[in-house]
């Protein structure tokens, strides 16, 4: 592959958005229960029988909704009702009138009245804290997920199934490893080792990422070539750091830096490692 010493306004202009959906499938389980509960005046111990019954981790959710408190507060909350004999599905098939019990000594059957009787939609009050509380962590796991499966497919396109190892930890030069989300052709032997890090993904902080590609060049051998995938338009607001890892590339520590709209580079350079390594498929 040709040497070449990329400039942060080149890395910068090369910059998208990792846009995503806040849903997921426990989202969206949530959503149908929802919208399923029956709008009545005041609620009694069987409608959450009726809520934990027909599926519990949804429903717990749910529950969780309505009293508007986090996951570690409501097994707070549980535990100060139930003790600490656990607070799960198990704890509530075990004892379901005592859980129930708990459950509306917390608030919750006036939180349930209180919201759905509210003049507004009060579906739309749960989706929308379910939104900003749980989708906005599933929205930032599913950006970095994303951009590692539109990686993959070109890792994979280029060196075939079976000649690359994917979020592994690789064998570095002094007998320790280090963690990379693909190894080529092996996660023994890597001759190729590549990156891949959205930021503005959950796990991808500023200070992980360039923490992230300093283990690995401290463990990688010296003809190993590193390449670093990034995206995110959160990279523009911190310019520094980002300068930061295309010094490193400047300085060869880094064989390459590309971004999604550099894709079809980043599948012709693969291509010419792949011949100098001589790699097969």
């Amino acid at each position: 592959m040709i040497r070449k010493k990329q400039s942060l306004p080149e890395i910068v202009k090369m910059l998208s958005s990792l846009e995503t959906s806040w849903e997921d499938p426990t989202s969206a389980r949530a959503i149908q229960q929802i919208r399923s509960l029956p709008s009545k005046p005041q609620y009694c111990l069987d409608d959450i029988a009726s809520l934990l019954d027909s599926d519990f981790k949804t429903g717990i959710l749910v529950a969780r909704l309505f009293l508007g408190i986090s996951d570690d507060d409501m097994e707070l909350a549980l535990k100060d009702h139930l003790g600490n004999a656990g607070t799960g599905v198990t704890r509530y098939t075990k004892d379901k009138e005592t859980y129930i019990r708990a459950l509306s000594e917390m608030g919750l059957l006036d939180a349930m009245a209180e919201i759905v009787n509210r003049p507004l939609s009060w579906s739309d009050i749960l989706i929308e804290r379910l939104r900003s509380g749980r989708g906005k962590a599933i929205r930032g796991q599913t950006r970095g997920r994303n951009l590692e499966d539109f990686v993959e497919n070109i890792v994979k396109s280029v060196f075939g199934e079976n000649n690359y190892e994917s979020r592994c930890q690789f064998a570095g030069s002094n007998g320790e490893t280090a963690k990379c989300d693909f190894a080529i052709p092996n996660k023994t032997d890597a001759i190729i080792l590549v990156e891949v890090k959205g930021y503005g993904a959950t796990g991808s902080k500023m200070t992980d990422v360039i923490g992230d590609v300093e283990k690995i060049l401290k463990q990688k051998r010296h003809d190993t070539s590193l390449i670093l995938f990034t995206d995110g338009i959160p990279w523009k607001r911190r310019l520094g750091d980002l300068e930061k890892l295309v010094d490193l590339q400047n300085k060869g520590l880094i064989a390459r830096i590309y971004t999604m709209k550099m894709a079809n580079e980043f599948r012709k350079d693969l291509q010419v490692l792949k011949e100098e390594y001589d790699i097969p498929r």
